[in-house]
Parts: C-alpha cells; structure tokens; sequence
C-alpha cells in the first residue's frame, strides 16, 4: 500500500488538479463558451431527441449515456460524495460542484474527439476513445497504446474492487453471509451478464439505469423534505466549509481547506469521470450522430451525475445530522435512509445500491473489453481478461474499504494523463468543428 499512496501523492497532487482545471478553463475559453450559451439546443438535442426514431442497428446515443453514467453512478455519485464529505468535510461538496463545472466541458472535447477519431471495424461497429484520438489525431500511438493499457488496468479498481466491495459492505448489513460468498454471488451475476450476447451489456444499462435514477432521487428528495429545518444552514455550511477569509488565517483552516479541494475534485472526478477518458469509449459505438450532438450527451452526464445525484446525496447526508457518526461509505448512507424511512429505509437503499454497482461492473468491463480489442486481435485475450476480472470481484468483497478506494483512486489518476495530453493538442479540432456544426445549425 506503501506504492499506491506514493502513486496517489503524485497523480492527484497540486500538478493533476491544477492540470485538470486549467484544461478545462482553456477549453471553455476557446469554445467561447460553447455550446453552453444555446441550452435551448442542447436539450433539444438529448432529451428531447428520445422521443425521435433512430437507426437501431447499432449503440442509441441513450444507450451509450446510460452506459457511461452506469459507470459512475452508485459508487461514484453515491457512496464517492459520501466518502468526501466525511474526509474533506461539508466544503468537499463545493469543489464537487467546481469539478463538475469543469468537467462538463471536458467531457464535451473528449466526446466529440472520440467520434472524430473512431474507426469502423469489420463487423460495421466502431471502436473510439483517447486511444483511436492519440494514435489518429495526435499521432502519438504509443500514447494510445498507454492509455488502454492503464484502463485495463483501472477496470480493477473503479469498476471491479470498489463496486464489489461497496455491494458486499452493503449486503452484510442485511445477510449474515461472510463476504467470500457475497463475492461468488456478484460473480456469478456478471458472468452471465458479459459471457452472453454483444448487445446484452447496453441493453441492461438503458433498463436499469433510468429507473433506479429515477427511484433514488425520489426517496432523497422525501428525506430532504422531512429534514427542511436543516436544508438551508447545511448549504450554508457548504459555503462556510469550502471558502472563507477566517480560513485562511489559521493553519487548521487552511488544513481543512486543502482537503475539502482535494477530495471534492477528487471525487467529483470520479464520480463524473471527466478528464480520465474513459466514457467517451462508450460514446463512440454510437451510430448516425454528429460527433459535437454525442458531445452535447456528454455535457448532459455530467450535469445529471454530480450536478443532481451527487449534490442530492450530499445534502441527504448533511441534513441528517450523521456525518459525525464515525460511519463512512455506504454504511453512513444506510445509516441516513434508516433515519428518515426506518427499518425499510436502509433495504431500500441496499437495493438501490446493488442496482447501480452492478451496472457500474459492466459498464467498465465495456470500456476494457474495448481497450483489449483496440490492441489485440482475437478473443484470446480477452478470455483471459474475463477470468481475471471475473476472480477480482470475489477479492473485491472482502478488501478494506480504504485500500479499495486508494488503489482506485491512483489508477483514475494514471489515466487522465494521456487523456489530457490529446484535448489540449486537439483544442483546435473541437472548436472547428463545433463552430461547423453550430453554423449548419443555424441555417
């Protein structure tokens, strides 16, 4: 653990973040803002485009969102906003918000590249993402070797360890089972799910995730309403935690400060994925769209992700009254449920819990499943990798939640690199074609 903390000391010091927000910030600038000035088209082109026929002969730009969110979802916007807040404190949540900000447009630049740069292989799919984008757009293929490479491995971490391990904390709070078998269970979920048809993995995520989403909110939005009295100061105290003159005057201050930045950006990174490139692989199987309208899909992720999931649940947590209470992850989230629906409440949040984590499993074995094809030919690798991934998850389950989240964390940050290096080269290639597409618009 010694290696992962130095590892994680480094991707995700001062240098990463201040890479990643001025990424963000200089993008935003040669975009002109764009396309966040015509909010008007960007619904337009998202949700309202759901109620349109399209060519169902390949990935719905719908199944490609839903895809990318179950990656995130859950863990990232769930128990991820969870473990800021009780690490960086009430203040985490604002940084949160600033990550969000940032990455909307990040995600944005790495959509579009990702359709830009895609290529069809020979069965008419396409495969894309910051590997097709360094290799064709930055002619820089070891690059794009690098960054499947570290996805591979990041598929571990993010969408193996940490879902297996928050499902397993989860299950125990309501089955005396030792979590070896909690393991077993999820493994024996996931390999019917990846060992079955092509198409199973977009199909199950464009299921479960809209109607999960739309549950969960629901029950936070109950629980917020029956907190109301502590609504307003605990927004206050996001504020006061996040940001004030007083702080900076004291080094405990100062202290908390630093953390608040470092682990609401952090987790707002992972919880949106903006920066780390991994989303935008799924975003580029998608057929018959513009690459700047997928982009607009992009933008709508992450608004939807930490904008609305993470801030609900971040304020579920703070109007509760238990952030004190020595729980963390999702015990401290069963722990709020249980307070405001009782007995029911905490099974409710546990299936809530197991329904996004098992999407978020899948979703990143997509993303890897596309990294192996990219640098290998054949299916032998990847049987490999099934095995392997399919035996992590039963490890996963019985890790320490600490090591689980710092091993993830550290892969995360590896990824971003390469994936930084192609926006800021390509900058030029996003606006172009932005500016063609908002033209065409136009007329």
């Amino acid at each position: 653990m010694m290696l992962i903390n130095s590892l994680n000391q480094i991707v995700w010091g001062k240098t990463m973040l201040l890479l990643l927000l001025a990424t963000g910030v200089y993008l935003l600038i040669r975009l002109r803002f764009q396309p966040f000035i015509h909010p008007g088209l960007l619904l337009k082109k998202t949700i309202g485009s759901l109620f349109k026929k399209r060519d169902t002969s390949g990935v719905t730009p719908f199944q490609a969102v839903s895809t990318a969110l179950a990656g995130t979802l859950g863990v990232g916007s769930v128990v991820g906003v969870t473990t800021a807040l009780t690490m960086g404190g009430a203040g985490a949540l604002f940084w949160m918000w600033v990550s969000a900000f940032i990455g909307m447009v990040i995600k944005y630049a790495e959509v579009v590249l990702a359709l830009h740069f895609r290529v069809r292989n020979a069965d008419g799919s396409f495969t894309g993402g910051p590997m097709t984008t360094l290799e064709y757009g930055c002619h820089m293929p070891f690059l794009g070797i690098l960054f499947a490479v570290l996805c591979i491995f990041a598929s571990f971490g993010i969408g193996n360890l940490t879902p297996a391990n928050t499902i397993a904390e989860t299950m125990r709070e309501y089955l005396p089972l030792p979590s070896v078998w909690i393991g077993i269970g999820i493994m024996a979920v996931i390999a019917w799910i990846i060992l079955g048809k092509n198409d199973r993995i977009m199909r199950i995520n464009e299921i479960i995730i809209p109607i999960v989403s739309i549950l969960y909110l629901a029950a936070c939005i109950y629980l917020l309403f029956l907190h109301g009295d502590r609504l307003l100061p605990s927004i206050s105290s996001v504020f006061s935690s996040a940001f004030t003159p007083s702080s900076f005057l004291s080094g405990t201050g100062g202290y908390m400060i630093s953390r608040a930045l470092h682990y609401g950006i952090t987790r707002g990174i992972f919880s949106n994925e903006a920066g780390m490139g991994s989303a935008p692989i799924a975003h580029a199987g998608v057929v018959g769209i513009h690459p700047v309208e997928q982009g607009f899909w992009g933008i709508f992720e992450v608004f939807f992700d930490t904008i609305v999931v993470c801030t609900i649940t971040g304020l579920v947590v703070l109007t509760s009254g238990l952030l004190d209470s020595g729980l963390s992850g999702a015990a401290l989230d069963i722990a709020c449920f249980s307070d405001g629906f009782g007995e029911l409440g905490g099974i409710v949040f546990a299936i809530s819990i197991v329904s996004f984590a098992i999407p978020s499993i899948i979703g990143w074995y997509y993303y890897a499943k596309e990294c192996i094809q990219y640098l290998w030919q054949g299916t032998y690798m990847l049987k490999i990798y099934q095995f392997v991934f399919l035996l992590c998850l039963v490890q996963g389950a019985y890790m320490e939640l600490p090591a689980v989240w710092e091993i993830a964390d550290a892969l995360n940050g590896c990824m971003a690199v390469p994936n930084l290096i192609s926006l800021l080269f390509l900058a030029k290639v996003v606006v172009k074609l932005t500016k063609e597409y908002m033209i065409r618009e136009r007329k």
